[in-house]
């Protein structure tokens, strides 16, 4: 889909707006969502060339439809497209079109994405590849180019982005800043390399990341000039960034799950919402296809006590201003024609989603996949063998303790007599985290308590965010098995017990994304992660979102990495 610029067709708009030319559709009869005043309104919403030229009473000038279309809303709510203010595409496990395809179809006409999980595997080519293969889609894909990769010195990625080189990339229109800075340590200590980020995209939007920051630091933290967050895992986290400026990007996604807890915040303590979006993050595409993204957050939302009209702000133009984005975010002359028609606005009831004017149905979200030969055979550890997966020996034990529903931590200290015990009894379990990009054999062995599984192993080539290969089991040899079976199907998720492959799900796309269809991706999919609860992986999590961020190491309280263990 080729899309025009506004400076192109504004002169048509407003000859469309005074009678003087015929739009390509009339939209009649439907209560429209106005997020400037936090009213119902009605009148013909007049589409021309992917834009709304007017809004108001045409029935005298256009009656009944020639040469164009006019369809009646019979009382239908139309809002503006939802924005998804903070989405990284490659988490959702497939294409960009494939993905673009199910969040239109739930009414989120814009994303805004962080590519910063391919950046960490195939560097500036994969960044410039994901560009040029999102052009054309039918939904607004903006990105934020990956400011932290790799996010810490404490593990080895598949690429080093330096500011010289993301400056590049800073002038396609597409490109609205600079991407979540998770180097908070960097930040506060003024880091040379940060600094240089900083200072190359401070006239744009930047994003930030700090989970759990307070006090001084995060004031410190936000005069860097950091604008937004999506990290806050509750009200008080979340009132206190807001306080100081900064934006709040209210996340629900697959693994982590802040919404109930700030909305409630918000709605109890009366707060105004004009500084805050809804975002995901991080959602699984069976997710997405089972209740949407920001579709499901309004429901939610509303259904916290939110009032509609703050949540539906939230979704459209809250965002759009955070960002700076013109032309989108509300349903108003100059704005796309990106629109969501629901017959129930409380429950985001949808019945139609319009983008650029045209209808879902009519979309074309066909996809070239353009890349680097190397991103697709992106497996390279070197060789391991059984013996490399023993536990050093220790007298004491930091051991990873997951926290159900939340991507945090909990730090906990075993001695090995106890850490023995704990194993034996299936309380603790291994977990090795093995660096593949450039088959240095780095590799980090620790210990998790509470992800539940017996007999076997789960592992992913998915690992936020230098994406080497997690393995977690009870025992070596299934392990090894689950890291050699990642290297033959060239990336993505496995499940092993008692020496055999259970299930696989192939992520050839830099060993994060399938290139399968919707329907068979999701059927392999719910197969894994069947196949890994059948092994008794904890049912409050999923067993490879959240075993994703195990080797996170910007996000308290510990984490593993290829180096080792390492306390945030």
């Amino acid at each position: 889909m080729k899309k025009k610029p506004f400076s192109q067709i504004r002169q048509i708009l407003i000859k469309t707006a005074m009678g003087e030319i015929k739009p390509d559709l009339i939209l009649r009869g439907g209560k429209i969502i106005n997020v400037f005043t936090g009213k119902i309104n009605s009148g013909d919403i007049l589409i021309k060339d992917g834009y709304i030229a007017a809004i108001g009473d045409y029935s005298e000038i256009y009656p009944s439809s020639e040469n164009f279309e006019i369809v009646n809303l019979d009382g239908k709510y139309v809002s503006a497209g939802f924005i998804n203010a903070h989405v990284h595409v490659e988490s959702s496990m497939v294409l960009p079109n494939t993905y673009a395809r199910e969040e239109v179809r739930f009414g989120t006409t814009t994303i805004i994405t962080d590519p910063h999980e391919i950046g960490n595997v195939g560097d500036m080519p994969a960044l410039e590849s994901i560009l040029e293969m999102t052009e054309n889609l039918p939904i607004n894909y903006f990105v934020m180019l990956p400011s932290c990769v790799p996010s810490t010195p404490f593990e080895h990625t598949g690429a080093v982005l330096t500011a010289d080189e993301l400056i590049k990339l800073k002038n396609n229109p597409r490109v609205l800043g600079l991407g979540e800075m998770m180097n908070v340590p960097g930040v506060l200590g003024c880091s040379e390399d940060v600094m240089n980020k900083l200072d190359a995209f401070d006239n744009y939007i930047i994003d930030g990341h700090s989970p759990m920051l307070s006090g001084n630091s995060l004031s410190a933290y936000k005069a860097a000039g950091i604008m937004t967050d999506h990290e806050s895992a509750s009200f008080n986290e979340a009132i206190e960034k807001l306080k100081l400026g900064i934006s709040i990007l209210v996340r629900e996604g697959s693994a982590a799950k802040n919404l109930e807890d700030i909305i409630r915040g918000v709605v109890d303590n009366s707060i105004d919402t004009n500084n805050m979006a809804f975002c995901t993050d991080d959602k699984h595409l069976s997710d997405v296809c089972k209740e949407g993204t920001i579709r499901c957050n309004i429901k939610k939302a509303i259904a916290l006590g939110l009032s509609p009209i703050s949540a539906y702000k939230m979704a459209t133009i809250n965002a759009a201003k955070i960002y700076g984005l013109k032309h989108i975010g509300a349903v108003a002359p100059s704005y796309k024609a990106d629109l969501v028609i629901l017959d129930d606005m409380e429950n985001v009831s949808i019945t139609e989603v319009y983008k650029d004017g045209i209808p879902f149905e009519r979309l074309n979200f066909e996809q070239k996949l353009n890349c680097p030969e190397y991103l697709l055979n992106s497996v390279n550890y070197a060789p391991i063998k059984v013996s490399n997966l023993e536990l050093p020996k220790s007298d004491k034990y930091s051991v990873i303790g997951i926290i159900d529903n939340q991507i945090i931590t909990k730090k906990l200290e075993y001695t090995y007599t106890d850490a023995q015990k704990a194993l034996a009894n299936g309380e603790l379990l291994k977990i090795a985290v093995i660096e593949r990009h450039h088959a240095t054999g780095n590799m980090g062995i620790g210990l998790i308590k509470g992800y539940g599984l017996k007999n076997g192993a789960v592992a992913t080539t998915v690992g936020h965010d230098s994406h080497n290969i997690i393995v977690v089991g009870d025992n070596d040899s299934d392990m090894l098995l689950a890291v050699e079976e990642l290297k033959r199907i060239k990336g993505g998720y496995t499940v092993i017990s008692n020496g055999k492959v259970i299930e696989s799900l192939p992520l050839i796309f830099g060993g994060l994304m399938s290139v399968l269809p919707t329907d068979e991706f999701i059927s392999q999919l719910d197969k894994t992660i069947s196949a890994a609860r059948n092994l008794g992986v904890n049912k409050n999590i999923d067993p490879f979102i959240t075993l994703s961020f195990m080797a996170l190491p910007v996000i308290p309280e510990i984490r593993i990495t290829d180096i080792g263990m390492v306390e945030v």
